[in-house]
């Protein structure tokens, strides 16, 4: 059998892709910290060839120019970057050796500096270098005097060894498992052992070693080559498993930690995807569908919550059926697209006056009515996402495979998937069954390790920030990860929809997250904000 993808892949931005490209657009103009000249602790040169830190065996940072950007990625002009050497495997410490790329930006002030600030904006498989100039723009002086700001694509991703698996269609929203029109998962089958294939044919035995355990002692390895003691991290979406794999990893290295949308360690990888997706959209939804409602009169969908939710499986089921081409375009709207489009512009709550005007774009594309406004959506939404010079078009696909597959075995009857995903799609209709689909994981190699063991308890230096409508790691993912860290953590929930929760419109949520990062105090039991103020 021929194994083709749906049109969903030819040139949807990634869900994070999206959100991270939209975030950045929204910067492009603020003013940026600027690097003090004589800043305490990293020294980060703007020209080449200064090493910086103390070192692990003869690791060094040598510091100078960052890689170039994607086009239209805006960048501080302050970063600086340099790479690491860090073994492949570290159970072979004198073996192959790979490049991680790391960025700094020099913001902690003398007299006030506590260390460096560690930045992961998950993915997985981001790349993170921009990440400090980002964080910069929105952290309060009182953050910023206190902490130098470090990035770092994480090994194999972006600019660090990048691994790529030559898949044809490079796109991570190609990975996502949609059943066919009638539920059937034949062809979902054949395509996750032919993706698993591909990668063991492209890049063999050593992808087993791109993991999170891995990640975390390459954080630990950036620490020592920085001369730091502890760090401080701050890590977003899946980086919130990186961040709780190196504090058990590494507990008498880690000084404050804040954790942000989070992931379940007891879940990862395939119990994360199937046990929350579906019930993470069914809470996130009803958000756009009042933005839709709303303008009923225009827009068309319905006159509330349900009547657009009815509007929109509808349209998701007749484009299952009967993709539309999108004018000007090579792409095929069908139901897969119709589905990561929205759950990427579900991420923000910005975005979703952008969401409404998209389905009814789809909608007037599959009932062959769309105005020249409507082409200019969809073609929007169909566009893919810049490339970054020197990385391989399926790195961060090649990568998120990698880590969901290579942290933890995942199941491998075939049966069981399909009794799954028919079970998943009749309880959650707005997933379709996708979460509980077959990946490619379920022909991959034995991962080479088990996964970290997450510790419980310890010092109390975690801040967990939890948004109770987030469609990428819904609030039991917070929940639970709060559970595994027992008294180690303090929980900060927010009444609002989204994947971000710092500077998402909650004063109590972000004066929470400041005065833990500048003054190391936490709330002293969980705290519930409800004082969202939409921008």
């Amino acid at each position: 059998m021929t194994t083709v993808r749906s049109s969903a892949q030819h040139g949807l931005p990634r869900g994070h892709r999206i959100a991270a490209t939209l975030l950045a657009s929204t910067l492009a103009g603020a003013a940026l910290v600027a690097c003090g000249a004589d800043a305490e602790g990293l020294r980060v040169a703007k020209a080449s060839g200064e090493s910086v830190g103390e070192t692990a065996g003869d690791a060094a940072i040598t510091w100078g120019e960052c890689p170039a950007p994607a086009e239209g990625q805006p960048r501080d002009s302050h970063l600086t970057c340099g790479t690491l050497e860090v073994p492949l495997d570290y159970e072979n410490p004198g073996g192959e050796k790979i490049d991680v790329a790391v960025s700094g930006l020099s913001t902690a002030q003398p007299g006030k500096r506590r260390g460096v600030l560690l930045l992961n904006p998950g993915g997985p498989a981001l790349g993170g270098l921009d990440m400090p100039g980002t964080m910069a723009s929105t952290l309060p002086k009182s953050v910023l005097d206190r902490y130098d700001l470090i990035g770092f694509d994480p090994r194999g991703v972006a600019h660090s060894t990048p691994q790529s698996c030559g898949l044809e269609d490079p796109s991570v929203s190609g990975l996502f498992p949609y059943p066919a029109a009638d539920g059937s998962i034949t062809g979902n089958v054949a395509l996750a052992e032919a993706d698993a294939k591909q990668c063991a044919d492209a890049v063999g035995k050593g992808l087993r070693y791109y993991n999170t355990a891995n990640t975390a002692r390459d954080m630990d390895r950036i620490r020592q080559a920085l001369g730091e003691k502890k760090i401080s991290y701050w890590g977003q979406s899946y980086g919130t498993y990186l961040g709780a794999v190196y504090r058990s990893l590494f507990r008498d290295r880690t000084d404050r930690m804040v954790l942000e949308g989070n992931v379940d360690p007891t879940k990862v990888w395939a119990g994360q995807v199937a046990d929350t997706w579906g019930k993470g959209m069914a809470d996130r939804f009803p958000d756009a569908a009042r933005v839709a409602a709303a303008q009923a009169g225009t827009l068309g969908l319905g006159t509330n919550v349900a009547q657009v939710t009815r509007t929109y499986l509808t349209l998701a089921d007749r484009l299952d059926r009967t993709p539309a081409a999108i004018p000007g375009t090579t792409v095929s709207l069908d139901g897969a697209l119709l589905r990561n489009t929205t759950y990427a512009l579900l991420l923000n709550n910005d975005t979703l006056p952008v969401l409404t005007q998209f389905w009814k774009a789809a909608d007037n594309l599959a009932h062959g009515s769309t105005t020249a406004a409507d082409i200019a959506v969809l073609q929007q939404a169909s566009a893919a996402a810049p490339a970054s010079p020197g990385v391989p078009a399926d790195n961060q696909a090649t990568m998120f495979m990698a880590l969901t597959c290579g942290d933890a075995e995942w199941p491998r009857d075939v049966a069981g998937y399909a009794a799954r995903t028919a079970a998943d799609r009749e309880k959650w209709p707005l997933t379709a069954g996708m979460p509980a689909n077959i990946w490619a994981c379920a022909y991959w190699d034995k991962p080479a390790e088990a996964p970290a063991k997450i510790v419980k308890g310890g010092p109390r230096n975690t801040l967990v920030l939890q948004n109770r409508r987030d469609n990428a790691t819904p609030w039991e993912g917070g929940v639970g990860l709060h559970k595994t860290l027992g008294g180690g953590s303090a929980f900060v929930g927010v009444d609002n929809g989204g994947h971000y929760v710092y500077g998402e419109g909650s004063a109590c949520a972000d004066k929470a997250t400041v005065a833990f990062l500048a003054t190391g105090r936490l709330p002293h039991k969980d705290v519930h904000c409800t004082d969202v103020a939409q921008k």
